[in-house]
């Protein structure tokens, strides 16, 4: 069983499984390859001159690789509750998941079949979003949303930023205590 699976590796979920790998959980991402992004050019992402959006997904799966998380190329179809987590279906099968992070972008579809209340999108060409609280918690206990499924600006640094925090908020509830993650020069 995983700690985390993250449902979309875009801006959102790499950077919640950069977070969640890093801090030590176990961690799928689950993504369809269908993310807006791989169609973007972006010169407006912090540190980064300029960068084709299929290069900036690529690096950051790369990050999340890097410190442990697993990526499973596939369609999620159905997500359920179970008493330890989540089942998670997909076209080639099935995972399990204490929490659930939905990081999909445009794609809201799981919403109706798994009882995740929604609400009218507020960017243009969004018209449905999850509803979330401040800390990105849906109406099911243990699945969270981040970035533009989630009601948050469609620019990739603002979704990679709500990932990053959504992963923090799920760290520090699987941890029972708040989580911060900070890196040190070494001098």
């Amino acid at each position: 069983m995983y700690d985390v699976a993250i449902i979309g590796a875009g801006p959102a979920g790499g950077s919640a499984a950069i977070f969640t790998a890093k801090a030590g959980k176990k961690t799928v991402m689950l993504d369809s390859n269908k993310s807006i992004t791989k169609r973007a050019w972006m010169e407006n992402h912090y540190g980064v001159q300029e960068i084709a959006g299929p290069d900036l997904v690529e690096t950051g799966i790369a990050q999340a690789k890097k410190f442990g998380a697993e990526l499973v190329e596939t369609t999620v179809t159905a997500l359920s509750k179970t008493e330890q987590g989540f089942k998670i279906q997909t076209e080639n099968g099935e995972f399990e998941a204490k929490h659930v992070i939905l990081a999909t972008g445009m794609m809201t579809d799981l919403a109706e079949a798994s009882g995740l209340d929604t609400k009218d999108g507020t960017e243009p060409r969004i018209k449905t979003i999850f509803d979330v609280d401040g800390a990105g918690k849906t109406n099911l206990e243990g699945v969270w949303a981040a970035g533009t499924c989630a009601g948050v600006s469609m620019h990739t640094i603002i979704t990679a930023g709500d990932g990053a925090k959504v992963a923090i908020n799920v760290i520090s509830e699987l941890n029972g205590e708040r989580y911060v993650d900070h890196d040190v020069l070494k001098a």
